[in-house]
């Protein structure tokens, strides 16, 4: 059986792959769980000088597997889901974190690269939040740090109305770094990790670090948002969001 995440390190850069292509990448609890431990791992592995984000197949990744989460909801690790993991890892990150976005990433496939120092779209790329469209709330302290990148109204339109978001308007936005040709993307992210991994580490973790800011902000809104995404997640609301999702049908809210 393929394993639905996949980790190599090569070259001091640790590439994360989700890898299942047959569900646009959706990511489950067990994936979460497997990339927040790469990801902590790294911060303490010399042989780790940058972290590549990447799709298989068509996608970047679809976000959440909603029946996933929904069986999942009530299981934790140490206290906290693995989902929860995920984002504190990417908060907590002291490598450069880079991102090769092909196809389109959706939820939490848009809300990470907020995390990101390096982002890269291919040319026919697109993200978006469809959180309140899912009868959600946004997550990873998108809320905090989507209106502080693109100013309140853009993301009014992102998170509301579930905006899709080109490359080219990503570009335009500041939430990517580069546009490229989609058979040059990879290229591209392995450039950059090979330039960020013969780097002084102490410097550039020392730099990724001032230019964060405060990580106890972070966390506090991170908090909120699943306070009141996991308020949600157990409503009615979520539940005809999702049943009309699979039925391929608009959803009716009372």
């Amino acid at each position: 059986m393929t394993d639905p995440l996949l980790t190599e390190i090569k070259d001091r850069i640790l590439t994360i792959t989700f890898n299942r292509p047959e569900k646009k990448n959706a990511i489950t609890q067990a994936m979460y769980g497997a990339a927040a431990a790469a990801i902590n791992d790294a911060n303490t592995n010399a042989d780790v000088r940058a972290i590549i984000f990447t799709g298989a197949g068509s996608a970047f990744t679809a976000g959440n597997d909603l029946l996933d989460f929904q069986a999942q909801s009530g299981g934790r690790q140490d206290g906290e889901m693995p989902v929860h993991q995920f984002l504190r890892s990417l908060i907590t990150a002291e490598k450069p974190l880079v991102a090769a976005v092909n196809g389109f990433g959706v939820g939490v496939g848009f809300t990470m690269l907020l995390h990101c120092d390096f982002v890269y779209m291919a040319e026919d790329a697109w993200i978006s939040a469809p959180f309140v469209d899912l009868a959600l709330v946004p997550e990873a302290a998108s809320s905090k740090l989507l209106p502080a990148r693109v100013g309140q109204l853009r993301a009014a339109e992102i998170v509301m109305l579930g905006k899709r978001v080109t490359a080219a308007e990503a570009l335009e936005m500041g939430l990517a770094t580069s546009v490229v040709a989609a058979d040059e993307l990879r290229d591209t992210a392995q450039k950059t990790a090979l330039q960020l991994a013969s780097k002084a580490p102490a410097s550039l973790a020392q730099s990724k670090a001032l230019m964060r800011g405060d990580k106890d902000e972070l966390f506090a809104q991170m908090v909120l948002e699943n306070e009141c995404f996991g308020k949600q997640l157990q409503s009615p609301e979520v539940a005809e969001a999702i049943t009309a999702f699979l039925e391929k049908r608009a959803p009716v809210f009372a």
